[in-house]
């Protein structure tokens, strides 16, 4: 009877648990643009994302080296390689795509298409094949997040290589989180792999701070509101769940819960910035929530 017991407790916290650890991703994955609208008034791009990444390995560097299995070399490469993928152009090609005026919605479009770019990809690199019932739900995800987007869509008069580096940042991110679950040699525990990832972009976002003329931060407030937001909540909570969870779940499981970024997102920018919320949000806020539904029962 005792192990009866126990084995349902043990079930319940298992059921909760994919739930618990989506929505600290998806409010730490929203938040990133609560700290770029306080810190990018004041500073370029490359100045924001490199004390961003700085910041955050420098803090984690400590806790890397006291705890957990000792970093080797053979280890590191690995996970700088990753870095260079999730981290440098991920975020960088997003920023630069801004920067060379491909309008925000569309970036934010195209960044949370994410999850679709991975559930394809998921078959033929770790045979996570899909199910009707997940390929059903992505779809639904999918016109959620159109829906929600398509008041703020423009298409803007950028160089054509700029939407490229859009919807190429978009993939290498996909194709890293798949490897990342599909590679033994890039599980390392998390606090120690996400210290890599940081301070690999935080030198390389260094060397194009310095290219376009320095690294110093604007010493306002606005600016560190917004680094606290990017270190604690955009990268340490959403960085790091998202990680772990990838251990743990599918690829497809994981990835649903990415589709409910940008009504989130949209509901920071309420909170926060006194942005309208509009009826097309609710809508696709609500069709979205029955395609993570479908998709993370599959």
């Amino acid at each position: 009877m005792a192990t009866l017991s126990t084995d349902i407790v043990g079930t319940s916290r298992s059921r909760l648990l994919l739930p618990l650890l989506a929505t600290l991703m998806i409010i730490g994955w929203s938040s990133g643009f609560v700290g770029i609208r306080y810190a990018s008034e004041e500073a370029s791009v490359a100045v924001l994302l490199f004390w961003r990444t700085l910041l955050s390995g420098i803090i984690l560097l400590p806790f890397a080296l006291a705890f957990g299995p000792r970093i080797r070399l053979s280890a590191v490469l690995p996970q700088m390689a990753f870095g260079v993928m999730a981290v440098f152009i991920y975020l960088g090609g997003f920023a630069l795509a801004i920067e060379q005026r491909v309008p925000t919605g569309l970036v934010a479009l195209i960044s949370d298409l994410v999850p679709l770019a991975m559930a394809a990809l998921s078959q033929p690199l770790l045979g996570e094949r899909l199910s009707g019932r997940q390929w059903l739900g992505t779809a639904i995800a999918v016109t959620g997040v159109l829906i929600v987007s398509f008041d703020s869509l423009s298409f803007g008069a950028a160089p054509l290589w700029a939407y490229g580096l859009t919807i190429g940042s978009m993939l290498v991110f996909a194709v890293a989180s798949v490897l990342r679950r599909g590679k033994a040699s890039l599980n390392m525990p998390v606090h120690q792999s996400l210290c890599i990832h940081s301070l690999t972009g935080a030198v390389l976002f260094g060397i194009c701070g310095l290219y376009q003329g320095g690294l110093e931060p604007p010493l306002t407030r606005e600016f560190a509101i917004g680094m606290v937001w990017l270190v604690l909540l955009a990268t340490f909570l959403a960085y790091a769940v998202y990680y772990t969870m990838l251990r743990l779940y599918t690829v497809a499981q994981v990835s649903a819960a990415i589709y409910l970024s940008p009504p989130v997102t949209m509901l920071w920018a309420w909170m926060l910035f006194s942005e309208p919320l509009t009826p097309a949000m609710f809508i696709g806020l609500a069709v979205t929530l029955v395609g993570v539904w479908l998709t993370s029962r599959g």
